[in-house]
């Protein structure tokens, strides 16, 4: 994976090697491995040691082609690859346990104020499926495609982060 860092030129090269006899993460950065320890993994936040110094990772923004993450206060860019998609793509379907495309993600975090589908209703591209309140304001989150609900991942009054699952369809 290429590893871009907000005003500086270089990339670094970096893959995962595997885990220790401790259990920490053995990363390989331009050559050179490292332990990284997790302490706290959210939806948004890691916090955890590299070589024995702490650090917070806040995930701000996802696209499909760059993750930009905020690491110790410093902006940084992750440059996606074919084969990191994939690999992301498959660990959404096993926590999800459906295909991506039949995932209905947030995209805003906020506290879900109403369901407007039930499990097993038919819906249209463009419909509501939940309504979520973030900063006073009403973000309704619509169906991408036409569909059937096969399940509802949230409740009215729950807090939800950036990029959770609210429904799946079929």
């Amino acid at each position: 994976m290429e590893i871009k860092v907000d005003d500086i030129q270089e990339e670094f090269d970096g893959k995962i090697i595997g885990f220790d006899k401790e259990g920490n993460l053995v990363v390989q950065i331009n050559g050179s491995d490292h332990l990284i320890n997790v302490i706290d993994i959210k939806s948004d936040k890691f916090e955890f040691l590299f070589d024995n110094a702490f650090h917070e990772i806040k995930i701000s923004e996802v696209t499909s082609t760059e993750l930009k993450i905020i690491l110790d206060g410093q902006s940084m860019f992750l440059k996606k690859h074919a084969k990191l998609t994939e690999i992301i793509e498959k660990s959404s379907v096993i926590s999800s346990g459906a295909t991506s495309q039949n995932t209905i993600s947030s995209q805003i975090p906020g506290r879900v104020i109403s369901i407007d589908v039930n499990k097993g209703d038919a819906v249209k591209q463009g419909d509501n499926i939940v309504v979520l309140e973030s900063m006073k304001m009403q973000v309704a989150i619509k169906s991408p495609r036409d569909g059937t609900v096969r399940d509802l991942k949230v409740k009215e009054g729950q807090s939800i982060s950036r990029n959770d699952v609210v429904a799946i369809l079929d």
